[in-house]
């Protein structure tokens, strides 16, 4: 007689527990056990709990190789998912294994779970598990299908908010919160008579009080600030969209600034000509919004220009910007706006350019370059790799629920009524921007290092997503080497990885379209390769998408400072501009609190909230692996102090990138 012992972990996520029947059987090399049921004395499966089992056998069952877990209904009783996180098995050997299981049960559902160390494809040997491992990819590729949202952009799982699998569901916790923040939020605003309003704004001080109680200290400094140049200009560096100014080595042709234009906010005794050769001029171009027909709001189609703003940096080390030509080509018409215009003609012309920069930031910063391409990426990882793959284990904290997010997304933010609807360039025009921003993405933009270097920002001060993000992206590197390094121990092993190279393939095609020109690897051939890859992955969905996403409601609840909708059209003369004609411009008091809404749901601190390096999931068995876990956390650590102390230097705090505000995954 053999006796094996079960400790069987029930999840702590809401409702997690279930009362239905668990059956479990054990495959070995030696044969399997009995189709048995898990039932001890008292309530089993209790939401957060563990429970210890025994199963016995006749005899040994030789290596240990799978635990089928089945759940059938108890009695008449409705289905009750059960939420599995682990299960560890004690042999008779006294050897200890985990068998990572992480998701939901429903009844009569089947789940084999593999346990022991992760497995690269040509480490099988067993005809058992070689079976399992092809019927798994086979049933996962069935289920986890591509699908097209607009010709152009990346490939997205064949999903909708309805059947995302269990797996990669959100939590029961998160729905409510999330849910209960948009609620909260419209209840107030129909209480102020404000959600719906179509009157116009009566002064800019009313944007201010929007909310009672949902404001920040950034948000408050904005809205006192956001008239200022400096603050303007410091905004390219580490506001929400830090990926766009680059340095100006020579002025474009179709930018007639002229020397005695801009001569007055330049250093004393310097030219526009010296000032480019000490490399404190910038550029920040938004031709890829040119020609992009704006919706129709009243019978009339709006505009969004293509506009081009000069930035100085001066000897203070402040950034400011100093000409703005609000479309691409001169004309009498589209005139170079300067600081010394009249107040609100200045203003205007860099609220229209702000427009643009929030539009061009939603749409392709931050919804299809990290939100899409997570996406993608995410599916092609579910599509090539089993549960037992080293990579799986790495990645699967990552992607924690993307799919589901994103199928939401597309309901919500780009269905009928939402805010893509609703700003200036409607959705159509959202999508030719996001197209036309995918065309020219590459591979070295989603590396920070290499995409800092190339717009020439790699010096300039004051530039906290930068120091913050190298050191960052630094830290990331250092462990995915480790971790990879620990199962790649040749660039052969990483070359005869047909699921390795399976994933990275379909990324190249499904998620770069196959264009050879993004540099995407259609393959890997070293380990490098792969380390570089799977931290610009990490880096993307963690970091990235925390400095793109996180400081929504700092920036954006205060409508002049970003807004998505403009409703008259850029100036094309001087002079003839007021405050009346900004309020006019701006959104009106429904639309403006629906997309204030918007952002503070998307921004908010959830309970759920797991920092990067967190990994609650226990999935790798390997002791060296959880050495390297906490080897990472002691370095995001010592970051997250040192940028704490550098902010309470700062008048306006860059904490997007803080480690302990950086969550894991795309989760909101």
């Amino acid at each position: 007689m053999a006796e094996y012992k079960l400790d069987v972990t029930t999840g702590e996520l809401v409702g997690a527990g279930t009362w239905d029947h668990i059956l479990i059987t054990l495959f070995g090399t030696e044969g399997q056990s009995e189709r048995m049921e898990l039932n001890n004395w008292g309530v089993d499966f209790i939401t957060g709990t563990t429970g210890t089992y025994t199963v016995k056998t006749s005899a040994s069952l030789g290596k240990l190789l799978l635990v089928k877990v089945e759940k059938d209904p108890k009695f008449f009783l409705p289905d009750n998912d059960w939420y599995c996180s682990k299960i560890v098995v004690t042999t008779p050997e006294r050897e200890v294994l985990l068998f990572p299981c992480y998701q939901w049960l429903s009844n009569k559902e089947v789940v084999e779970l593999r346990g022991g160390r992760a497995m690269k494809v040509f480490e099988d040997e067993h005809p058992l598990l070689i079976e399992h491992r092809k019927k798994e990819l086979a049933s996962k590729k069935s289920l986890f299908r591509w699908a097209v949202m607009k010709e152009g952009l990346p490939y997205h799982a064949d999903f909708n908010a309805t059947n995302v699998p269990a797996e990669t569901r959100m939590s029961v916790s998160r729905m409510l919160q999330s849910n209960m923040s948009v609620v909260m939020g419209a209840a107030e605003l129909t209480l102020k008579g404000m959600l719906n309003s179509e009157e116009n704004w009566d002064n800019i001080d009313q944007l201010k009080q929007i909310f009672w109680n949902r404001s920040t200290k950034i948000s408050e400094w904005v809205s006192e600030h956001w008239k200022e140049d400096d603050f303007y200009g410091s905004q390219f560096l580490n506001g929400i969209n830090p990926d766009v100014i680059k340095r100006c080595s020579s002025l474009p042709p179709n930018l007639p600034v002229r020397e005695e234009m801009v001569k007055a906010f330049l250093e004393e005794g310097s030219s526009l000509d010296d000032e480019i050769k000490k490399g404190n001029i910038f550029l920040y171009d938004q031709k890829i919004m040119s020609g992009i027909p704006g919706r129709m709001y009243n019978g009339v189609s709006l505009q969004v220009p293509a506009g081009l703003c000069l930035l100085y940096l001066n000897p203070e080390k402040k950034l400011k910007p100093i000409a703005i030509q609000l479309q691409q080509q001169p004309s009498e018409e589209n005139p170079i706006f300067l600081p010394s215009d009249s107040e609100t003609d200045w203003l205007l012309a860099k609220i229209f350019i702000k427009q643009a920069d929030i539009l061009d930031h939603q749409a392709s910063r931050h919804f299809k370059d990290t939100h899409f391409l997570s996406e993608s990426w995410c599916t092609s990882f579910f599509r090539n790799f089993p549960v037992i793959h080293p990579i799986y284990k790495f990645l699967s904290p990552h992607f924690r629920w993307i799919l589901h997010i994103n199928a939401l997304g597309r309901k919500v933010l780009f269905g009928p009524g939402g805010p893509f609807e609703m700003s200036s360039l409607g959705l159509d025009g959202i999508y030719e921007a996001m197209v036309r921003s995918h065309a020219e993405l590459t591979y070295s933009k989603l590396c920070i290092r290499e995409n800092i270097v190339a717009r020439g920002l790699e010096s300039i001060p004051n530039f906290y997503y930068r120091d913050d993000g190298f050191q960052l992206w630094d830290m990331i590197h250092s462990f995915v080497k480790a971790v990879v390094g620990h199962f790649y121990r040749s660039d052969t092993e990483v070359v005869k990885d047909s699921e390795l190279q399976g994933w990275v393939h379909e990324i190249f095609t499904q998620c770069f379209l196959g264009k050879k020109s993004s540099g995407c690897p259609e393959s890997f051939q070293r380990v490098e390769e792969v380390v570089k890859f799977i931290t610009m992955i990490i880096f993307t969905v963690s970091a990235q998408h925390a400095a793109i996403n996180n400081g929504q409601f700092d920036y954006q609840s205060f409508i002049p400072n970003g807004a998505f909708l403009l409703r008259k059209p850029p100036p094309t003369v001087k002079g003839q501009s007021s405050m009346k004609t900004i309020l006019e411009t701006l959104p009106n008091i429904g639309e403006s609190v629906k997309i204030v809404t918007i952002v503070s749901v998307l921004t908010k601190k959830y309970s759920d909230f797991v920092a990067l390096g967190s990994y609650p999931e226990e999935r790798f068995q390997e002791p060296e692996i959880h050495q390297m876990v906490r080897e990472f956390q002691a370095q995001l650590s010592k970051l997250s102090d040192a940028i704490n102390a550098r902010n309470a230097q700062l008048e306006v705090p860059y904490e997007y990138l803080n480690p302990n505000r950086v969550e894991n995954a795309i989760t909101q």
